[in-house]
């Protein structure tokens, strides 16, 4: 212990400045790489999809970098801080949601779609409405999961230099949206996969010293025997309710659909999501130990979230404190530029139309994606500033815009009666159920306040009743694929 606290007085005895200082000069190395894959002339299907055709290893790198994101780094261990091996159910979820995925969904490569409004409504015979409704939720789903993002990133910023919260939110936001804004889509996958090696490594070298440093096993248990004990422990309800939220996070989620949507083929696709989805579960534990370390060492942090850069500014001396908390913002920036490009597709595909009426021209598509990623980074950091609870972020956003698209998207794939009708039900009937349960005392106090459960069981009843109550689409599938593709060659030449 005093090894520890050796190097916990080593570490803030460094200037808050040095610290800033690496991290200005990773994201100037950023934004030099943005720069870099921008020389070569971009279309609107290059800047927002890769022009979809992204090998294997670029896929398996986004998608690992995009799952061990801020939710990992900081909700999963500030669980394992609260609840002990409750930390390991982030990954266990985001397990099952990127297997499911990858059987159900890796084949809609083959229609070229850009967005899920494309995708959902080609199984309700192209219906604008469903598109609309979607292309909203997608946003919206989006610029939450952005504002998880910047919310994670400044809380490390603000713990290890001790700036102001507004500031240290502001340098996230500007650090991936400068990067993103120039260099589009390739240049975040490239950076996705860079990043993933040093996530990888080091989460296993911080893990490494916390089994150390906690007793090994036998300490592990200990601890967990303390918490499990503890008067708030969660309930089976609760333990269910998480890992459902956060594979349901995964299944509805637009930024792992823009990964199947960019990748060269399905065969590819699939194979990067397995491997992702076995390489999290082998890493879900991870969180949890260096969670549960943190509460032996320093039971009385304020905020659990802040577990994880405690923990690295305590158990490693300074260079090595400062290597761990940059691996630790390259998750939350390289999830916030994936999320910040899939919002802004849906932006430029789905609600430009809505907007205007019509599809934007194919020479202004990067011009507009620009401005987008922008507003949209704008937006997102507008939320940032007044949230403070990452596992809290989660959820609430992912049960009220998410848990509705995550049924319309199974039930339109597996079940041919499923109807525009039925789709709407689906999705407004989750969104006003996570609501309900959200502002009813009584409600919220039966399902404890994870609304995620009855939205699913909301949307599958009122999407299949309403689909069998109302009359077929008049379009066939095929039909309502050839009127999407028509729409998309607007912008694609």
């Amino acid at each position: 212990m005093d090894r520890f606290l050796k190097n916990q007085f080593a570490f803030h005895l460094m200037e808050p400045s040095l610290f800033l200082t690496c991290f200005f000069a990773y994201v100037m190395g950023m934004i030099v790489f943005g720069w870099w894959m921008s020389r070569r002339k971009q279309t609107g299907d290059t800047f927002l999809l890769g022009g979809r055709a992204l090998p294997f290893f670029l896929t398996l790198g986004t998608t690992v970098a995009t799952m061990v994101g801020t939710g990992s780094s900081m909700g999963a261990v500030g669980k394992g801080y609260a609840n002990g091996w409750t930390g390991s159910l982030y990954g266990i979820g985001g397990t099952i949601g990127i297997l499911l995925t990858a059987w159900l969904f890796a084949p809609v490569r083959k229609h070229r779609f850009m967005t899920m409004a494309e995708e959902l409504s080609s199984n309700t015979g192209a219906n604008r409405a469903v598109s609309n409704i979607v292309g909203i939720f997608s946003y919206l789903a989006c610029v939450g999961w952005l504002g998880l993002h910047i919310l994670g990133g400044g809380k490390y910023l603000v713990f290890v230099t001790g700036i102001d919260p507004f500031w240290a939110k502001t340098y996230i936001a500007l650090g991936f949206g400068i990067y993103a804004m120039i260099g589009g889509y390739l240049a975040v996958v490239w950076t996705d996969s860079a990043q993933a090696i040093v996530l990888f490594a080091g989460f296993l070298v911080i893990a490494f010293f916390s089994f150390q440093a906690v007793g090994g096993w036998s300490g592990l248990r200990e601890v967990n025997a303390i918490l499990a004990a503890k008067p708030d422990a969660p309930s089976t309800l609760t333990l269910i309710s998480l890992t459902v939220v956060i594979a349901v996070g995964v299944l509805g989620n637009p930024c792992f659909r823009q990964r199947i949507y960019s990748g060269k083929t399905i065969p590819e696709i699939r194979k990067a999501f397995v491997i992702s989805g076995i390489l999290y579960l082998g890493f879900a534990v991870l969180p949890a130990i260096i969670g549960m370390t943190a509460y032996k060492n320093f039971p009385n942090l304020t905020n659990a979230d802040l577990a994880f850069p405690k923990m690295a500014t305590d158990i490693l001396p300074v260079a090595g404190g400062i290597v761990i908390l940059l691996a630790g913002l390259s998750a939350t920036m390289s999830s916030a530029s994936s999320d910040a490009v899939a919002g802004v597709t849906t932006l430029v595909r789905d609600l430009y139309k809505l907007v205007f009426g019509r599809m934007p021209q194919a020479g202004r598509v990067v011009l507009i994606s620009r401005i987008a990623l922008g507003l949209t980074t704008g937006f997102a950091l507008g939320m940032a500033l007044v949230a403070d609870n990452v596992i809290g972020y989660i959820k609430v956003m992912i049960p009220l815009f998410i848990s509705g698209m995550c049924v319309c998207g199974i039930l339109g794939r597996l079940w041919k009666r499923y109807n525009a009708a039925g789709a709407i039900a689906s999705l407004l009937g989750a969104c006003a159920t996570s609501a309900s349960v959200m502002l009813v005392p009584e409600w919220e106090a039966y399902w404890e306040g994870e609304p995620v459960i009855p939205s699913i069981l909301i949307a599958t009843a009122a999407g299949v009743f309403v689909s069998l109550l109302t009359s077929p689409e008049k379009l066939s599938r095929e039909e309502a694929l050839a009127q999407l593709a028509k729409e998309r060659q607007t912008m694609e030449s």
